[in-house]
């Protein structure tokens, strides 16, 4: 594979920063999921053509927080939740598995697209639980959903500079995952179909505008960098559900001293605020998460590429008592056209 192809698409993988908390996107904001694993690929690049990504991510959220410490069980059950009884929640899995497809017909402009299929797994024992058996509270249900989660369509502007290595970002998140997905209570006073908490659910039921910048460049012939902010805010509500609007920051740098493989490392910062509306979590959701992630990029031939990522918690301060992860793997492949 030449240096220069093999530079353009480790460029494309390494300005894929996280959106640690989302997919938002997606996000399970009312019940923990601030973390997200929907890589944006955007390319910091100037080369054209297509570019083909699918990733795979792993999120298990298995650790109850509140505020910047870990929680137990019985010690989350004493909470109170604008006054009632705290949900507590056993374990929420995510597996996300994200196609992309990227296009760029010069080198000022390009654009992205992302479909995310999800696939979610979570238990919890409801409220007025002792954080080791359901309570009298209710709520308590198991559910288990395989859908298409909320696609993103994301431009690019880099015309700014000969050197193209400073970009505008604008696009939208599209309502497209459903929000009405249901699970099975085991609440044995309301057996039956459960209603899944909407931060929950595979779509949040609004559209989303996002608006970004980012910058690239080189430290010397073995180490670049770039930088990367990204805000993205509901502009409806759906159903009496708002989430709440995230800033992503990231940064990163990649080591090309090897042929065979390129290192890369990255800090990945996001705040969220806390979703709105009548049926939100207005005190268990948002919060701040910085995560730090290394990772590589293998070619493979001249077109095809493969990559993994671990992320890794540095800083985890949530609102209220939130369900976290110990850590996030991705994997993925990006073919050139």
């Amino acid at each position: 594979m030449s240096r220069l192809s093999t530079l353009k698409t480790v460029s494309l993988i390494a300005g894929g920063v996280a959106m640690l908390f989302p997919m938002l996107a997606n996000a399970c904001a009312s019940c923990g999921c601030t973390l997200s694993s929907d890589w944006e690929n955007m390319g910091m690049s100037s080369g054209t053509g297509f570019k083909l990504d699918i990733r795979y991510d792993y999120l298990n959220q298995d650790q109850l927080r509140s505020g910047a410490s870990k929680i137990n069980p019985a010690a989350a059950s004493q909470v109170t939740n604008n006054g009632d009884p705290q949900e507590v929640e056993k374990f929420t899995k995510n597996n996300y598995l994200t196609f992309g497809l990227d296009y760029s017909n010069s080198p000022n402009w390009g654009v992205n697209l992302q479909v995310p299929y999800i696939n979610r797994t979570h238990s919890t024992l409801g409220t007025a639980s002792d954080g080791a058996v359901a309570g009298d509270g209710g709520g308590q249900y198991d559910s288990s959903t395989s859908n298409i989660g909320d696609i993103k369509v994301v431009a690019r502007y880099q015309g700014f500079s000969e050197e193209h290595n400073f970009g505008l970002l604008y696009g939208i998140k599209l309502p497209t995952g459903s929000h009405t997905q249901t699970g099975t209570s085991t609440d044995a006073t309301a057996p039956g179909i459960a209603m899944i908490d909407r931060g929950l659910q595979p779509g949040t039921g609004t559209t989303d505008v996002i608006v970004g910048a980012y910058y690239f460049g080189s430290l010397n012939n073995n180490w670049d960098y770039f930088a990367q902010g990204l805000y993205q805010a509901a502009i409806n509500s759906s159903d009496d559900y708002k989430p709440g609007n995230g800033l992503n920051l990231n940064a990163g740098l990649r080591y090309k001293g090897f042929e065979s493989i390129t290192p890369l490392l990255q800090i990945n910062a996001r705040h969220v605020a806390h979703d709105t509306g009548a049926n939100a979590d207005t005190t268990s959701t948002g919060g701040t998460l910085v995560y730090l992630s290394p990772g590589a990029v293998i070619p493979v031939n001249e077109r095809l590429s493969v990559y993994g990522f671990v992320q890794l918690p540095l800083y985890q301060d949530v609102r209220g008592v939130q369900l976290a992860p110990r850590y996030t793997a991705s994997v993925g492949a990006r073919i050139s056209f």
